[in-house]
């Protein structure tokens, strides 16, 4: 191969362009070390910009790249292309079950309400799967655009993810969440006219064959295999609930100016994801409808494992020169400016709730700030080194949601529906499920499994759906646990000195001040320095429910909420918080 000039022309191009409008963007927070202000971009992003941004959190090279490659390699097909549908379901719900109740009590990461409830260590904790996903996402992410790099300039993948990855972080430093969301806008305008100019050309190529729609195991829809039942059932449900806990996902719900935008953005963009993975989809199908030896090409990509390229190679050899131009570009664009998402979500995690809040309590805005640009490097070292380790694309996607599906969906459910939750229950759960995963073993990893579940097999491996049966189980534990406990220690059954983790009734004599920058703490903060009548120990503010449930317990008068348009965390979205049992 040579180098196409082409498109390294529409790379650079597409690459001013976004860096570009990420600088554009950056004014906005000049001269600004508020922490919230780069994380959450001030909580003012509009409903335009946050359906835009809602959406490519989602909608980006891993994205595209990985859904052609499902639908084209043979070994899949469109039956297995699970992630396009299981994301926007994974949205529809987060909408539904957690965006109103994280947003309308201003917290600045998805973290916040572990270490509010459960204490900053157990936090600290349940960062390490939330890291995990997210390095395992921005992996994809430099994977697919390494993929993409090394089919344009003819150079070696290693070299082109290494590139790829110093622009990423290179982009991500410019600026905070502004920087993210305006980017966000102009790399789905360029996905959606890239990539649908460039499908009418590519179906007309001589080589290209009429699509054909019959499910058979070398066609690009696939073919159903009742061996594999319980396997896809355990990977739709993993995409469907494992892509709700990420903070690329809260950090847009927390940063819209209301709950009621958080919401409507998360449906909206739920439909996006669909409609955003129709050319994908179609790009595939003609991939594994061409006859690549007649290409420029010159060989069939599936036979040479080469089928995380087959995008980058549709839009290069079967369309005209001109054409590959703006999908090339595209794709590339894209991919870059989804990688700084994720960097700048996991970095956003570290500096606040583990540099902040476990170790340097009075660090100063500006501390944090530096303490979030190293740690942007950190995670794209992290994240180049899996990209150049694991090959398939579409297999990192499913590593993304792995830890966090198992781990952390159950904690965020219980942490927000179940008030009488606690760090026992928290901390056996998490060790429970993390066992039972990692006892399920990871071809990709090459970890054997440690753990026989039922229906496994030698040669097909694990076919019982066990990632679904270690969070249900790390669930029941939480419950199972928490309650039982908080019973016993409560009704003096266990001594209040045996609660070791001062989790339940033996609180610490002073309250932890280090919380007050999330609003309503201040009230939390009230209610620790209240005596209770005599006898009784000081209550803990990590143990106190929100909303109407403080008012009950402390007879504390919340000020009423802030309206919609205010940057300030929203604390409700009517006078009163009815008490339910999501409140925390």
């Amino acid at each position: 191969m040579t180098v196409n000039v082409v498109g390294l022309v529409a790379i650079i191009i597409f690459y001013l362009l976004i860096l570009g409008v990420g600088l554009w963007a950056s004014r906005k927070s000049k001269g600004k070390t508020d922490c919230e202000e780069i994380m959450l971009a001030g909580r003012n992003i509009g409903l335009a910009v946050g359906i835009f941004t809602m959406t490519a959190t989602w909608v980006g090279g891993g994205y595209i790249n990985g859904t052609a490659e499902a639908v084209y390699n043979p070994d899949y097909g469109l039956v297995w292309a699970q992630a396009p549908w299981g994301y926007a379901l994974s949205l529809v719900l987060g909408g539904l079950l957690f965006a109103k109740q994280m947003r309308s009590q201003g917290y600045v990461t998805m973290l916040d309400p572990f270490q509010l409830k459960y204490g900053e260590r157990m936090g600290g904790l349940l960062f390490i799967p939330a890291l995990l996903g997210e390095v395992f996402w921005t992996a994809a992410i430099l994977s697919a655009l390494g993929a993409t790099l090394s089919v344009i300039l003819d150079i070696r993948m290693e070299i082109s993810i290494i590139v790829s990855a110093c622009i990423a972080v290179f982009y991500t430093l410019i600026g905070g969440l502004y920087s993210v969301a305006y980017t966000d806008v102009v790399q789905l305008i360029c996905i959606f006219i890239g990539l649908w100019i460039c499908i009418p050309f590519a179906l007309l190529d001589d080589a290209v064959e009429p699509l054909s729609f019959s499910a058979t195991p070398s066609g690009w829809v696939g073919e159903w295999d009742p061996l594999y039942a319980g396997v896809w059932i355990d990977y739709a449900l993993l995409l469907t609930f494992g892509g709700i806990p990420w903070q690329v996902y809260f950090q847009r719900v927390l940063s819209s100016s209301s709950a009621w935008n958080a919401q409507i953005l998360s449906f909206i963009a739920a439909a996006g994801c669909i409609f955003m993975a129709i050319p994908s989809v179609l790009i595939g199908a003609i991939g594994s409808s061409t006859r690549w030896n007649e290409t420029d090409y010159g060989r069939d990509p599936a036979e040479h494992e080469e089928t995380e390229l087959i995008l980058p190679l549709v839009l290069q050899y079967l369309t005209p020169a001109a054409v590959s131009f703006f999908g090339l570009g595209a794709v590339s664009a894209a991919v870059m400016s989804s990688a700084d998402s994720s960097v700048l979500s996991a970095s956003s995690m570290f500096a606040r709730n583990v540099y902040k809040l476990v170790f340097r309590q009075q660090a100063s805005e500006r501390e944090i700030l530096w303490v979030m640009r190293l740690a942007i490097f950190i995670v794209g070292a992290l994240a180049t080194v899996l990209a150049i380790t694991i090959k398939t694309i579409y297999g990192l996607w499913y590593l993304c949601s792995d830890l966090v599906y198992v781990i952390l969906f159950p904690q965020l459910f219980c942490v927000v529906y179940f008030s009488g939750c606690n760090l026992y229950g928290s901390l056996c759960g998490y060790i429970i499920g993390f066992i039972l995963r990692l006892g399920g073993g990871e071809p990709l990893l090459s970890l054997p499994p440690l753990i026989e579940y039922p229906l496994f097999d030698k040669e097909h491996g694990q076919l019982f759906p066990f990632r679904t049966f270690s969070m249900c189980v790390s669930f029941a534990t939480i419950i199972c646990v928490s309650y039982p406990l908080k019973f016993l220690f409560e009704n003096d059954y266990i001594p209040k000195n045996f609660d070791f983790f001062q989790a339940i009734v033996n609180f610490p004599e002073r309250p932890r001040e280090k919380y007050l920058d999330i609003e309503g703490d201040i009230a939390l903060q009230k209610v620790s320095q209240q005596k209770g009548p005599p006898g009784s120990e000081l209550v803990n503010p990590f143990s106190v429910d929100y909303g109407a449930a403080r008012t009950e317990l402390t007879g504390l008068v919340l000020p009423p909420p802030k309206t919609s348009d205010s940057k300030e965390p929203l604390k409700a979205d009517t006078p009163e918080s009815p008490s339910t049992a999501s409140d925390l």
